[in-house]
């Protein structure tokens, strides 16, 4: 499986980006987002999951993010709004390759998009 992530550049603070992020297959598990700053660790940002509904959002993507994913369940979308300095990082998409009981653990997912950049600026 290969994930290709696109829609990453360049916003101004309270602006708005969305990430697409495309598999070569179906993917009937967990899809999601992570994203890596410079210096800092790979934090979880949002996952979907192959159920309607079934999302999870890490803390500074509550309220501000929204992941969804299409029908044919392979993409999965990023709407980020009232973006922030801090959002500014490389976001990575990921796919586990088998079940997991800890979608939030990027140590859990196999597959991974090369990573897209996001910067926020003033």
């Amino acid at each position: 499986v290969q994930l290709q992530a696109s829609g990453g550049g360049w916003v101004q603070v309270g602006g708005s980006l969305r990430l697409s992020c495309t598999a070569t297959e179906r993917i009937v598990n967990y899809m999601g987002w992570f994203r890596q700053a410079p210096g800092k660790e790979r934090e979880f940002v949002a996952v979907a999951g192959w159920i309607p509904g079934l999302t999870l959002y890490g803390d500074s993507a509550k309220g501000r993010f929204t992941i969804s994913r299409d029908n044919a369940k392979t993409t999965v979308y990023l709407q980020m709004n009232n973006m922030k300095l801090e959002d500014t990082a490389i976001y990575y998409c990921a796919a586990p390759s088998r079940p997991t009981m800890r979608p939030t653990n990027f140590r859990d997912y196999t597959y991974w998009g090369q990573g897209t950049l996001v910067t926020v600026s003033s």
